[in-house]
């Protein structure tokens, strides 16, 4: 088993500040975000991947778990920048029933994002970002981001730019 503190998999200080957050669900009108406090295994991030798309030939490495929504979406950082590190590298979403979606460019905008009110789930599943900031996780954001704060229509759309295949790339994955 491959230990998720240590090297590649070592949780980032703003991901363990977060997991500190509670998220108020709201009855459906806040945030339906669970954050973790260490990133799944390796194994439970193939296992997952593998269930995901139905292709038992993937590995998880490409991505870092790092929390879920209550239905068992799941939110993780995108291994796709080569040689840069996990705070670097983009943010997205897959749902239970399929749902899927580029979040943020880098850890630092998914701060951001998430001092506007918003989750994951929220983002990709909705088209319109009703910003509800929250104090708590602005001061997060403030403490830990580097880049600096813009709206999240803004942040989704620049990363969405960036990463415009991610959605078809992971339906050639699919079996």
């Amino acid at each position: 088993m491959i230990e998720t503190t240590e090297g590649d998999r070592a949780f980032p200080p703003a991901l363990a500040d977060v997991a500190r957050v509670e998220f108020d669900y709201d009855d459906g009108e806040g945030v339906d975000f669970e954050p973790y406090d260490a990133f799944d295994s390796a194994e439970e991030t193939t296992d997952w991947l593998r269930h995901w798309t139905g292709n038992h030939q993937l590995d998880g490495d490409a991505y870092r778990v790092f929390g879920q929504d209550g239905t068992g979406g799941l939110a993780a950082l995108w291994r796709v920048r080569p040689d840069r590190p996990l705070a670097e590298q983009p943010v997205v979403f897959l749902g239970s029933e399929g749902e899927r979606g580029v979040v943020a460019a880098n850890l630092s905008d998914f701060l951001w994002v998430l001092a506007d009110g918003l989750g994951p789930m929220e983002v990709v599943e909705h088209e319109e970002y009703d910003a509800r900031p929250n104090p708590v996780l602005t001061e997060l954001a403030e403490r830990h981001a580097s880049t600096p704060r813009r709206s999240t229509r803004d942040i989704v759309t620049a990363a969405r730019s960036e990463f415009p295949t991610f959605s078809e790339d992971l339906d050639a994955l699919c079996r």
